[in-house]
């Protein structure tokens, strides 16, 4: 069992930056592809960005290319998103994800269904 946590999300104006950190649990955290999604009200949860196991591949989606950066560090079984010129269309809650099963795979995913174990989210607000 793999557990996900994510925190660091809040309020933030229009311009502005934040980063959202989430850990996972398990000895092979450092062999997982991990995943950022988002999900705003009345919309369904879509993909913000992937990272490999490695660190060395990781993809973001169309809206936030540019303005997001995904890390990690396998050293802290830690992810992180870097989010820089926030937009009021970026608000939503913010989900991180584990791909164990894929372990040691050079790819990241953007498809929610790769992922088996999720956390509960983070709020994140930006305002005009």
């Amino acid at each position: 069992q793999v557990q996900v946590e994510e925190s660091g999300g809040g309020l933030v104006q229009a311009g502005g930056s934040l980063r959202l950190s989430c850990t996972a649990s398990g000895r092979g955290f450092s062999q997982y592809a991990m995943g950022w999604f988002r999900q705003a009200p009345g919309k369904v949860r879509e993909f913000v960005a992937g990272i490999n196991w490695r660190g060395t591949s990781a993809g973001y989606a169309d809206s936030v290319q540019g303005r997001f950066v995904m890390s990690r560090d396998n050293t802290k079984n830690a992810v992180y998103l870097q989010m820089n010129s926030l937009k009021p269309e970026d608000t939503a809650v913010y989900f991180c994800a584990a791909n164990p099963r894929n372990y040691c795979s050079g790819s990241y995913y953007a498809d929610p269904a790769e992922y088996q174990y999720w956390g509960q989210g983070t709020q994140l607000t930006v305002s005009t």
